[in-house]
Order: structure tokens, then C-alpha cells, then sequence
């Protein structure tokens, strides 16, 4: 009869036992296994089982026992850290910049608003710049014209007496233009307004100081005499009776004041830009502006309804916007020097001309709410330099704090201390306490005892 044993059993025991000793006797032929054939299986498995347990024990066994027997001498496993240089302490400058994105592009955009009624019949081009006294475009081919000045027109100038700053912006243009204007009362001067007139055929010109002919349905203004006229129609006048005038008003200092002479002048310049000789003008006949502008984009065609955003205007200048991280826009100053880096890597120089008040929330990619930033406007020294360019991405280099013939090592060679502080390593081993400066492009400033320039020193490569 066959021995049940698995010849691979005993071959294991061996080798992992791996001691010598007498041939073992044959074991005796055992009884069959009344259970029959799957129970014998199961017992083989078993066996085996435990054999391959008692393999792994004698592994870990012997692992342990070579760990255990190691030399505590032994060199340790190789250091992944950094690998160290020599460098020599330099004396140099050292200057902190920080470089931002920005575009360079016309300043002071604005949109310009038709006055509501009639109908677009021309406008100027885009890229067009427009000065004082010329035409930005025309609604039923009445003109509206550019004036220098801080105040828009915002009513209708039709009455000897209107005072206020409206009035000082067209008294100063037509005067820039070379028209008389006559004299201005000056500020403290009591005016008496009087009621609108209607416009008259005439457009003479009146010798300065004589007041030209109202019509009689009004009375004479008093700007030179400052005594208010008599008015005879009393309150609730029956219909067709003249309404009593306006109260009287004092100049104020940068008031103008609509004179029977300013408004000759005004007759006089309306027919060289295509308008009627009325002496009046209405809000929409004027677009004040700082200075001359350029058309930036032209937003109606010939035809179209005036009541609508006709076009864009922007300053005939160039600067750069540069959207600053509203927590480090302590670090920008006016007048702060900055270098421009165009796209064909050439740069131009400027300074920074104004800080917006406005913080305004960035974004960092979609739905991603950014930080808050302010826009810096850069003028920049020499206009010509981006001549050939109305609108770029640009690099906005801003110079900060610099420092003149200091000693310096890479950020590399400090090491934090301890007790606090830094120091610098020798090549010897020493260390040498250093106080440290300026940090900018990747050097570091340092000053303290023993510290020359040349010393040799470690640093992280």
C-alpha cells in the first residue's frame, strides 16, 4: 500500500530545520481513512499548513537575530539632504523688485450718451482724435462739440445773469478759441438773472463795456451795477403777463457769468461749426472734456437712434493698469519708479501717477472668488516709446527700496540658530552670528562682527 505523506512536506521540514540526524524509519503504512478520500485531503492540507507557519517563524527568527547581532558601529544609510557649496561673501547692490502684470492702453475711457431724441447722422472715426471746438459727432446734424473743463454742461444757457461753473467753461473756451468774451464780474459781485430771452437775428458784435440791446419783453441785466432791476408784474400775474425774474445770486469764486457779451460770442462761434446764431447753447451742443480725446469705438452707425451709447472716448495718452493685491499696496508709492516690459521684451520707463480708492474683488478662475485688488495707473516718460502700440499686455517691474555697496550671500547660506537669529558657516565649521538686511534676488543683506568681503562660507547648492 502507497504512504499517504506528500513527498514535498518532507523536503520543506529539511531545508528550513537544516540540521543533520539518523535517516528517520519509515513510518508505518497507515490505516485507510474511513472517511474516505476528501477527509484524507483535508488532513494533507493541514499538514502542510502548519509547515509553511513554522517556515515563516523561522524566517523572523533568523531576521531578528542578524538585526540584533549588527555592529552598532556600522555607517548609517546615506543623508538625502541638500548638497552644500562654497561661496565667498560679495559686496554689491542690491535692489527689491516685483514684477505684475498689467496692459497698456489709453487712460480715462468713457462712454458718450446721446441726448435722447433724433437720429445719428455723423460721427467721427475711431482713432480719430477730437481738440477743443471741433464737432465728436452729430444728432440731426446739430453738432456736439468738445470743450476743455471739470464741469458738464447741465442746463440750458439762455438768460443774461445765469451764473456758475457751467457758464466759466464756456466763457473760458471761447476765449481760448480767440472770441471777446468781454469782462467778468468778478466773485462777490451781486447778478440779478433775468427771464429767458428768445434768440434775436443778430450776431454783431457789441464794443466791449456797452451792453448790447436786449429784447422787451426783458429787462436790462444789472452784471455791471449789481442793483437788482424793477419788476413790476407782482406774483399770480394773470396768463400772458411777464413771470417776475429770477432772484438775485452772488458770484462765487470759479462762477461764470453769462454776460449780453459773452453770449455775442457765442452767436459769433456757432455758424463756424455749423450751428444756428442764437447765442444759446443747449446741454447736449457741448461734451466737456479734461483735454482732447481720442475715439476709441464708434457704436452707431449714420441713422440710428440718438438715444443710445454713441461711442467711447479716451485720453490721447497712454499709461499701464496694473491690478495690485489690495494687502501689499502699502509697498506702492506715488512717483515710484517703474520699468515696463513691452511684448518685444523692450522696456520703457515710468512712474506711478495715481492709486485708484476703488478695491474691487478679484477672480481666480471661474466661480472662484479671488483677492482684492486696486488698480495703479503708470504713466510712462517718454510717450513715443509705445507709439506702435494702442493696446498690449505688459509686465509692470516695480522697483522698491534698494541698497548701495552692502555685503551679501545667498538666502541659501543662513542658518536659523536656536536661541534665535541667523549665522553663516565657515568652511572651517565655525559659525559666525550675521544680522541680516535686504532680501532680493535670491541675496540676502549682512552685517556683524568678523563678517569681510571674500569670506568663505557654505550655502545650500
Amino acid at each position: 500500500m502507497s504512504s499517504e505523506r506528500d513527498p514535498a512536506d518532507t523536503v520543506m521540514l529539511r531545508t528550513v530545520a537544516d540540521a543533520p540526524g539518523p535517516e528517520p524509519e519509515p513510518e508505518p503504512e497507515p490505516e485507510p481513512d474511513p472517511r474516505g478520500p476528501a477527509a484524507r485531503r483535508s488532513s494533507r492540507f493541514t499538514r502542510r499548513g502548519v509547515v509553511a507557519a513554522t517556515a515563516v517563524l523561522l524566517t523572523l527568527g533568523v531576521g531578528a537575530g542578524l538585526l540584533w547581532a549588527r555592529d552598532d558601529t556600522g555607517a548609517p544609510a546615506a543623508d538625502s539632504g541638500p548638497e552644500i557649496r562654497t561661496v565667498a561673501v560679495t559686496r554689491t547692490d542690491l535692489s527689491g523688485t516685483r514684477e505684475i502684470e498689467g496692459t497698456l492702453d489709453y487712460t480715462s475711457p468713457r462712454t458718450l450718451r446721446g441726448p435722447g431724441q433724433g437720429r445719428v447722422t455723423w460721427s467721427a472715426k475711431q482713432g480719430t482724435t477730437v481738440g477743443r471746438g471741433r464737432p465728436l459727432y452729430r444728432v440731426d446734424e446739430r453738432p456736439a462739440v468738445v470743450f476743455y473743463g471739470s464741469t458738464p454742461m447741465y442746463r440750458r444757457l439762455d438768460a443774461v445773469g445765469l451764473t456758475g461753473r457751467d457758464v466759466r467753461v464756456v466763457a473760458d473756451n471761447l476765449k481760448a478759441l480767440g472770441y471777446d468774451i468781454g469782462s467778468q464780474p468778478p466773485p462777490g459781485t451781486r447778478i440779478q438773472p433775468s427771464r429767458p430771452a428768445v434768440p434775436g437775428p443778430s450776431g454783431a458784435d457789441s464794443p466791449e463795456g456797452e451792453r448790447e440791446e436786449e429784447p422787451a419783453s426783458q429787462p436790462p441785466p444789472a452784471e455791471e451795477s449789481g442793483t437788482p432791476p424793477s419788476d413790476s408784474s407782482p406774483a399770480g400775474a394773470p396768463a400772458g403777463e411777464p413771470e417776475a425774474a429770477p432772484p438775485p445770486v452772488t458770484v462765487k469764486e470759479g462762477d461764470g457769468v453769462l454776460t449780453s457779451s459773452l453770449m455775442a460770442a457765442v452767436r459769433r462761434w456757432q455758424p463756424t461749426v455749423g450751428m444756428q446764431p442764437t447765442g444759446f447753447l443747449d446741454v447736449s451742443d457741448v461734451v466737456v472734456t479734461q483735454d482732447a480725446v481720442r475715439v476709441g469705438e464708434v457704436l452707431v452707425q449714420p441713422g440710428d437712434e440718438a438715444a443710445a451709447d454713441l461711442m467711447t472716448v479716451t485720453s490721447t495718452t497712454k499709461s499701464v493698469t496694473v491690478p495690485v493685491e489690495a494687502l501689499d499696496i502699502g509697498s506702492v508709492k506715488r512717483r515710484q519708479r517703474v520699468t515696463v516690459v513691452l511684448p518685444d521684451r523692450s522696456e520703457a520707463k515710468g512712474r506711478v501717477s495715481a492709486i485708484s480708492s476703488v478695491i474691487r474683488s478679484g477672480q481666480d478662475g471661474a466661480d472662484q472668488p479671488g483677492r482684492s485688488k486696486i488698480n495703479v495707473t503708470v504713466s510712462l516718460d517718454d510717450p513715443e516709446a509705445v507709439k506702435d502700440l494702442d493696446s498690449a499686455p505688459v509686465e509692470a517691474r516695480f522697483e522698491a527700496e534698494s541698497r548701495k555697496d552692502v555685503l551679501a550671500v545667498p538666502v541659501g547660506a543662513l542658518l536659523a540658530l536656536r536661541e534665535g537669529g541667523y549665522a553663516l558657516r565657515l568652511t572651517g565649521g565655525d559659525l559666525v552670528p550675521v544680522e541680516t538686511g535686504m532680501f532680493a534676488e535670491g541675496l540676502v543683506e549682512i552685517s556683524g562682527e568678523g563678517v569681510t568681503e571674500g569670506m568663505k562660507v557654505e550655502a545650500t547648492a
